[in-house]
């Protein structure tokens, strides 16, 4: 079966490049260096399914082509990765889609969306989205395909990586705990967050993300939720030969 991934946005929380900026990134005229905050569309065995719903969705829905959407997946709260969710609406006009993530992420989309649960007004239109909360580790079937989501920390929050086949996708994230490597064998294709060079709280370096390819032993593996404060060619001259940093609109296709 074949696998197809689109990392649709590869940026951080604010995008590259970023307002107000000067840097020499934010400035740079190479494209790959144009980042809108991170989100994946995998389509396989005829099922489409999206993880996160950054708030350029529209923008990289059409970009990608997605008419049509089975599921959505959530990694975990934050605005980059959840405030695009009313983009659903016209991927959910027929029928809803059926939406999955940790029980604290869903806690936080009925809080924020909360009118996609009201009784409203006829008129203006809502996203129609099936929430499930799911364990962490416990399956989800879509199709033929299983969705499994990986436990990992971010800062102090736990979040979630997800697995389909043999693709692995974890962005926001500073550790992996050690019961979540079993999650990660045999991949293929690893997406990784790798924010910048420099220490950060939350999120994995560079230099860490490679030490964490290293313990993995994916096939190919791919960067992403990258900031400003490190541009594409610089990731280049500084990644291994089967390590690539990733850019937005990146289609990988692999087989299980």
């Amino acid at each position: 079966m074949d696998y197809r991934i689109t990392l649709m946005g590869t940026g951080t929380s604010i995008g590259i490049p970023v307002p107000g900026c000067r840097c020499s990134t934010c400035r740079s005229i190479d494209k790959r260096n144009r980042r809108s905050r991170s989100s994946a569309f995998i389509e396989a065995a005829g099922k489409n399914i999206l993880i996160d719903t950054s708030p350029e969705l529209r923008l990289q829905a059409l970009s990608a082509g997605i008419d049509r959407l089975d599921a959505v997946f959530w990694t975990h709260g934050h605005a980059d990765h959840l405030h695009g969710l009313d983009d659903l609406r016209a991927l959910s006009r027929n029928n809803p889609i059926p939406g999955y993530a940790s029980q604290e992420t869903c806690d936080e989309i009925k809080t924020r969306f909360d009118y996609l649960w009201k009784n409203t007004q006829r008129g203006g239109g809502k996203a129609r989205i099936n929430l499930t909360a799911v364990a962490p580790g416990e399956p989800v079937q879509v199709g033929p395909l299983q969705m499994i989501p990986i436990p990992l920390i971010h800062g102090k929050l736990q979040v979630f990586g997800w697995r389909c086949g043999p693709i692995a996708y974890i962005t926001d994230t500073s550790e992996i705990p050690q019961t979540s490597y079993s999650l990660l064998e045999n991949l293929k294709i690893l997406v990784i967050g790798a924010l910048r060079f420099k220490n950060h709280s939350t999120h994995f370096t560079v230099e860490q993300a490679l030490e964490e390819i290293k313990k993995i032993r994916p096939e190919r593996a791919y960067l992403t939720h990258i900031s400003h404060e490190v541009s594409h060619r610089q990731l280049m001259r500084g990644t291994p030969r089967s390590v690539f940093p990733a850019k937005d609109g990146l289609t990988l296709i692999t087989e299980e």
